[in-house]
């Protein structure tokens, strides 16, 4: 008896904290249930409440209500913005959403560090409500109750509202049929406006009401943006007492799964959201959604964005107008990549010893882009886990150094059978699926893989990672590399062999079989193709290019830690993919040279300001490149048709 009295304060928390996560989440999931936008930026808006509310909090009813109005209305007219930013993508699919959002999240919270600085903010509630308040024997804080009623209070409106009012009833049809709303007379792109705005309130309103239980700091949003998704796969779409009900869930292992098995809680989360996100994959009949590539085949973008992408189409004209007068079409394919083979191996006399080490840094990241090129464009399996194997890769390689196996080949042999591992067991839960799904399922995959690296202390270092291990020695007997013009070489020339082995396969049988499969995979199934085979052995081949990133990330950093592989590292190297066109391989890592240029050579001209960068590139990106640079090969906006 005594010990389950001992869990009961941290179980009442679990409701309290649960509740804040519905308040979220509820948002998170409005806007993708009926207005369709994965919003990735969803964090942000919560970020927004909480610092607004925490700047206006004085300890007194005055300073909480106009923290709350302040709060709710900022990030409403942020929810509106979103809107209007994500008009041009309407016909684009959820990859081109997912990462203009996540673009304007970096920017968001970069300015919001500006503004309120980069310590968490102190919160101060009313007297009355800091106060404690006895609870079956125990004191508790009266803020917690009190939050927790209306929590309660504002699930049972939301439900009213969307059951029992014209409004809902507007809002629930606009999901269902969009052009039958219209034909009534009501506009799908204001009732869209709406939503999002009133999903902008609620996390607004959540993040003041909730920063005393989750207080403003430059990792809030990131960590309710996550725990929402959690709540939303697990809940569902379609019922508010659905998400109610596993934002509770989530809370109690958040809290009470802590107290009670704290070698498991970290793990729950993501393996439960991964586990239902396969089993309805599993249920639904397989389809591809728009959207599942649609970086790959996106219309071209209407107004002051298409008279953008015409002038970049204009001043690569010459370009292509010299590469046109090249005799034979092998040669004029090839020129570009001439070109930049040559350009690559006059980096050590063309920069400094620190752009150096950050081009050799760009080659173990393009590899990883061109492994997310592989599933995003050429599967047609949009991933944001390719991170996954390459910590796999990565740690694989520190520990193989650790032991005394310093010698590359030994090292890239270990990390890619390593990784290849991994993508084999983890593939029949990712090539089920399609579209979003797709995109969900590779995030808890890499999410868990990224919490296991930081759990497992006694091997992986935890969060501190790995370091002190030998240098690593480009071929048995050579001496161990030295400087950084040494480590580019070889890390140039393993990312040049394992590029041409993937441009090999993807120009050949193998190629066209994962063409058909993301065009017309239908038609496959019916020819009497192993479709899902087809897909595994594309998901083991991209893994294995991700692990081979992963132990050259190892060889030019000589340390590795979970921050290398977390989850903006899986966005960076699908925004590399998508920048290429992702269907181009060197595309992709041209793409990875961008971000590397952006986030960190840029980013030191302007300190402080590498995650606003990044954000401004990810939304430039989005709007101006639908089909990436690849598109801009041929001059319209056709998609490309084969790997480059």
């Amino acid at each position: 008896m005594g010990a389950l009295d001992a869990q009961l304060v941290p179980a009442v928390d679990g409701v309290a904290y649960g509740l804040l996560l519905f308040v979220v989440a509820a948002g998170l999931g409005l806007a993708f249930g009926t207005a369709g936008v994965l919003n990735l930026a969803h964090g942000a808006l919560y970020a927004v409440g909480a610092y607004t509310g925490a700047a206006l909090s004085d300890g007194t009813w005055t300073g909480l209500l106009l923290g709350l109005a302040a709060g709710t209305l900022a990030s409403c007219a942020a929810g509106v913005l979103l809107s209007v930013v994500l008009a041009p993508l309407a016909r684009r699919g959820h990859l081109a959403q997912a990462l203009l959002t996540f673009g304007l999240a970096l920017i968001g919270g970069n300015l919001l560090i500006e503004a309120f600085g980069a310590d968490e903010m102190p919160v101060h509630v009313p007297a009355a409500l800091d106060a404690s308040v006895p609870l079956l024997g125990h004191r508790y804080p009266a803020y917690r109750l009190v939050f927790c009623a209306m929590a309660l209070v504002l699930a049972a409106a939301g439900t009213w509202v969307l059951t029992r009012t014209r409004a809902g009833a507007a809002v629930r049809a606009t999901a269902d049929d969009p052009g039958m709303v219209a034909a009534c007379g009501i506009a799908p792109r204001a009732v869209h406006t709406g939503v999002l705005a009133a999903a902008g309130a609620l996390a607004g309103a959540a993040g003041v009401l909730g920063a005393p239980i989750i207080g403003p700091g430059p990792g809030t949003a990131d960590t309710v943006l996550m725990l929402s998704l959690v709540v939303v796969v697990l809940g569902g779409l379609r019922s508010l007492w659905g998400t109610l009900a596993a934002a509770v869930a989530v809370g109690e292992v958040q809290t009470l799964g802590v107290s009670l098995a704290p070698d498991w809680a970290p793990y729950l989360l993501f393996a439960a959201m991964a586990c239902v996100l396969t089993l309805r994959a599993r249920s639904a009949p397989l389809h591809d959604p728009a959207g599942a590539s649609d970086a790959a085949s996106a219309p071209a973008a209407p107004g002051p964005v298409r008279r953008l992408t015409t002038a970049l189409h204009t001043l690569t004209g010459a370009v292509r107008g010299a590469a046109a007068r090249v005799p034979g079409p092998r040669l004029r394919r090839g020129l570009p990549l001439a070109v930049l083979l040559v350009l690559l191996v006059a980096v050590p006399w063309l920069l400094d010893l620190y752009s150096v080490s950050l081009a050799a840094y760009a080659l173990a990241l393009g590899l990883v882009a061109v492994s997310a090129s592989v599933m995003t464009g050429h599967a047609g399996l949009p991933t944001l886990g390719q991170t996954a194997p390459f910590a796999v890769g990565a740690y694989t390689t520190a520990l193989a150094a650790d032991a005394g196996w310093t010698a590359g080949p030994l090292q890239l042999c270990a990390a890619a059978a390593a990784a290849a591992l991994f993508s084999a067991l983890t593939g029949p839960a990712v090539v089920r699926a399609r579209g979003t799904t797709v995109l969900m399922i590779t995030l808890a995959l890499g999410e868990l893989t990224h919490t296991a690296l930081g759990g497992m202390t006694s091997l992986t270092g935890g969060t501190d990672g790995l370091s002190g291990f030998p240098a690593t020695r480009p071929l048995w007997g050579a001496e161990p590399l030295a400087d950084e013009a040494a480590t580019y070489g070889y890390v140039l020339v393993v990312a040049v062999l394992a590029l041409a082995v993937t441009l090999m396969l993807l120009r050949s049988s193998a190629g066209t079989l994962l063409a058909g499969i993301r065009g017309a995979e239908p038609r496959m199934r019916a020819a009497g193709h192993p479709v899902g085979r087809y897909l595994l052995v594309a998901h083991i081949g991209a893994g294995t290019l991700a692990g081979i990133g992963g132990a050259l990330l190892v060889t030019v950093q000589s340390y590795v830690s979970p921050a290398d592989v977390g989850f903006e590292i899986a966005a960076l190297a699908l925004l590399a993919a998508v920048i290429g066109g992702t269907t181009s391989v060197v595309g992709a890592v041209l793409g990875a040279g961008l971000i590397v240029f952006t986030r960190d050579w840029l980013a030191g001209v302007w300190p402080g300001h590498g995650p606003l960068l990044l954000g401004v590139l990810f939304v430039l990106t989005v709007h101006l490149l639908p089909q990436g640079l690849a598109g801009l090969r041929g001059g319209g906006p056709a998609p490309a048709k084969e790997p480059a």
